[in-house]
């Protein structure tokens, strides 16, 4: 009796291994023939089955899902950083939700889950949603000349502070060039007790003001400090100005001379001194003077 022939036509889709012969009889199997090298490059030909197709096609579909999402994260941290800038320079311009695909991120930089599925977002959503992050800025500051009295900053450059200070009040008329640094020659008083120019090297220093050691005889004061970079004039402008007497002048010794201190300049322009001499025994006395520009003033 003739059996049917066997059907050797593989399913559709099946994947070929090495071909052998059915087992006969003994047991035995016989090599078809066909290597594995020609079965590989017949898997490559053969038709796809339709569980490959479902396979690769759910593989797609995650490969697709993990880019969207880290494309989402990047977004997301993209625009959390626009709002922080927005916030620093209080930006009103920057869009209240940016749309991305399917999902709303808000300017708060975070998915809005509420909003999923929809591309726009109302006035009053958005305004809920940056009342969450927003920071009230009650105060204001800018730079300019609006309520900068700059005339209370010193713009003096002298290392003695008095100095400083008074070059301020006195700004519009001092000398074009003139060194606020320059040498005091100042060694320590060098005066003999009582005389004129112990007082004033004394007062000088109770005010903080530079003087000289060795300015010579009162009469010499005014030439002495000039020289040495003082700033001297025939004004009295700031109390503890040295007043320069020349000899016989309004009282002062015939030879020598004589020097005072300035302690106060009255509204009339006239005034009032504080002097010392060798019969006051240290003991100082005042008088107003109103014959003031025929005098020298050495001012620091």
């Amino acid at each position: 009796m003739k059996h049917a022939a066997h059907r050797a036509t593989a399913r559709k889709g099946a994947r070929i291994g090495r071909l052998v012969s059915p087992p006969s009889a003994s047991g035995s199997q016989v090599d078809t023939g066909v290597d594995d090298a020609l079965a590989a490059k017949l898997n490559e030909v053969a038709p796809p089955t339709r569980r490959s197709i479902r396979l690769a096609a759910k593989a797609e579909a995650r490969r697709a899902h993990l880019v969207t999402g880290s494309a989402l994260t990047v977004l997301v941290g993209a625009a959390a950083s626009s709002l922080v800038m927005s916030q620093a320079r209080n930006d009103a311009s920057i869009p209240l939700a940016i749309s991305t695909g399917n999902a709303v991120v808000s300017s708060a930089g975070s998915l809005d889950s509420t909003m999923y599925g929809r591309n726009t977002v109302s006035r009053s959503e958005a305004r809920r949603n940056l009342s969450d992050v927003s920071q009230t800025n009650e105060g204001s500051w800018q730079l300019g000349d609006e309520g900068l009295d700059a005339g209370q900053m010193s713009r003096s450059l002298a290392n003695n502070p008095a100095v400083a200070r008074l070059m301020d009040v006195n700004q519009d008329v001092i000398p074009s060039g003139f060194n606020p640094n320059h040498a005091t020659g100042d060694s320590g008083n060098a005066y003999e007790f009582s005389q004129c120019t112990w007082w004033a090297y004394t007062r000088r220093h109770q005010l903080g003001l530079p003087v000289g050691s060795h300015l010579g005889n009162g009469r010499d004061w005014a030439a002495s400090a000039k020289a040495l970079g003082y700033w001297v004039d025939d004004t009295p402008r700031n109390v503890g100005d040295v007043i320069v007497f020349q000899a016989g002048q309004e009282g002062s010794d015939a030879f020598y001379g004589h020097v005072a201190i300035v302690e106060k300049i009255n509204a009339d322009g006239s005034i009032v001194t504080s002097e010392c001499g060798a019969v006051m025994n240290g003991k100082t006395y005042s008088r107003t003077l109103t014959n003031v520009h025929a005098l020298q003033y050495i001012h620091y």
